[in-house]
């Protein structure tokens, strides 16, 4: 009896560990690999502040692409190929399993809303037409409803009482795939090759600079031996540590793209993990360690799935409310790298061109956006780093940049990286922003991280003269962060007072009297400098 099988690619772009590919061949006289190009997500935006798409920067797109082509290589050593199709997804799957007289539809499970969505209507369909449907959870170590259902219908909101709760993962397949079932006939469908980003409709479009991370589960799984190589690296892992500003030898693994996109099981990963630290002595331990970055993963897509508006400040529970500012000459003036803080700057052109910086160096940034300095919105900054970041993930940048903010889970808000000190302290001679920022490489380094106090003779001699060839400070760190301070301070007042119910009418009148404040400080100098001249 001809029984078919559809695997249906999303993310899990990879043959290792796929329990949907495993389920999808068993006995299957036929297996049909699909990969479908979303519009939602490829199609191209020339309206945006950087070449891309309405919701992906091309770094990220590459990246896809380049797994792809991976991924069909893999497949075709199997006796397969990916069968690539373009336009809505569901219309198009639903077409696909009329078309080949699907039995078994098999797709990786995602927590993403968007997916989530999508999923409840694909699987209607397919119960309706009498199929089989499997969706495995292999994208993360746990399953989050497991863990939220355990936690008496809530996500566990500290990592420790994560940990606690989820105990220890599923260790990962262990079968070696040596074959797969033929393709059946798919003559009478038009199939596209893997297209390159110029065939995706982004004609002529350039980039100062490509990614040099590609993609792929070849890639993945070649950069996965080269950091187990290392085992006293790997068993002294700890995250706070680490130099940002290492770029052409990152001071980590830059495996997150992988897990993104699933080029990487995270299964496979923790496994691989625990196999070196039985062989070692002593090794570091969760949160720090390289086990407990992935743990940290597992924390924020559980959080991010039992949270409703995990992604927004309003209709949040778990978001203090907070009248930011709504600047966006300053918020343009950071996502473009010029705010005249050249370790800020340095970091958003490494975004830019390469779509990917340190752990270290996005900290540095987003606090430099939100509570340290500019006091915008960080729902402004999740948005840059959504679209331009290669490792881009909901539940992760969203939960990191309410982190971050100190909006949610961390809310020591006194505590701000300086735009100034903090790069120094790793990279005081400045090679990081010499490389990114090269207007600036002859600035000697005494003023390389504050290059407006050079005098004027030195910005001559270093051909980049303050105002003219790289711009002043667009606020002063001194009193910028304290003024961000005051603010944060006054709204967690505000919603500790209305017990986190706080209305738009609330922060409107805090945004008042912020703005009063500002005009009393401001007139306040004014009458100061009239005194002094």
């Amino acid at each position: 009896m001809v029984s078919n099988s559809l695997l249906w690619f999303r993310k899990g772009l990879r043959i290792h560990d796929n329990p949907a590919l495993e389920h999808a061949r068993k006995d299957a006289t036929h297996l049909y690999p699909v990969f479908i190009l979303d519009p939602h997500f490829l199609e191209p935006d020339p309206t945006d502040f950087s070449p891309g798409s309405a919701r992906a920067g091309l770094n990220r797109i590459q990246f896809l692409l380049e797994s792809l082509v991976d991924l069909d290589s893999s497949l075709r050593k199997l006796g397969s190929r990916l069968l690539v199709f373009r336009g809505e997804p569901v219309e198009v799957l639903f077409r696909l399993l009329k078309e080949w007289g699907v039995k078994k539809l098999c797709f990786e499970y995602d927590t993403e809303p968007y997916y989530q969505a999508m999923d409840d209507r694909v699987k209607d369909h397919a119960s309706a037409l009498g199929m089989e449907v499997f969706s495995p959870v292999s994208h993360t170590l746990f399953n989050p409803v497991k863990i939220i259902e355990k936690n008496g219908g809530a996500p566990p909101l500290s990592y420790q009482s994560f940990l606690k709760i989820a105990g220890k993962p599923s260790p990962p397949l262990s079968t070696t795939i040596s074959w797969l079932p033929p393709i059946g006939n798919v003559e009478d469908l038009e199939i596209l090759g893997i297209p390159t980003i110029k065939e995706l409709g982004y004609g002529d479009i350039r980039q100062d600079e490509f990614s040099p991370f590609r993609g792929g589960e070849s890639e993945a799984l070649k950069r996965l031996r080269e950091a187990l190589n290392d085992e006293e690296w790997v068993a002294s892992f700890e995250k706070p540590k680490g130099n940002p500003s290492l770029f052409l030898k990152p001071a980590t693994t830059v495996l997150s793209p992988y897990l993104k996109f699933g080029c990487l099981s995270s299964r496979y990963f923790y496994q691989c993990l625990q196999d070196v630290y039985k062989k070692v002595k002593r090794h570091t331990l969760p949160p720090v360690s390289l086990a407990g970055q992935l743990l940290w993963r597992e924390f924020f897509y559980t959080v991010a799935y039992g949270t409703p508006n995990f992604d927004k400040m309003k209709g949040n529970r778990i978001c203090k409310q907070i009248p930011w500012n709504d600047d966006d000459e300053l918020l343009a003036a950071w996502r473009e790298a010029r705010t005249g803080y050249p370790w800020i700057d340095a970091i958003m052109v490494q975004l830019q061109r390469w779509g990917w910086m340190h752990h270290l160096a996005r900290h540095s940034v987003a606090c430099f956006l939100t509570r340290g300095d500019l006091f915008i919105h960080w729902e402004k900054g999740r948005d840059v780093f959504e679209r331009l970041l290669i490792d881009s993930d909901w539940a992760i940048n969203n939960g990191n940049w309410l982190w971050l903010s100190c909006s949610s889970f961390f809310y020591q808000y006194n505590r701000i990286y300086s735009p100034i000190s903090f790069g120094k302290k790793y990279d005081p001679n400045g090679n990081y922003i010499r490389h990114f920022v090269p207007v600036l490489k002859d600035m000697p380094k005494e003023y390389i991280y504050e290059p407006w106090t050079a005098p004027l003779t030195v910005q001559t001699k270093a051909n980049c003269i303050i105002g003219r060839d790289y711009p002043h400070p667009v606020v002063a760190h001194d009193s910028a962060s304290k003024e961000c301070k005051m603010k944060i301070a006054e709204a967690y007042e505000l919603n500790r007072k209305m017990n986190g119910l706080v209305s738009e009418e609330d922060l409107k009148g805090l945004r008042r009297k912020f703005e009063e404040d500002q005009h009393q400080v401001s007139k306040s100098r004014r009458q100061k400098q009239k005194l002094i001249s």
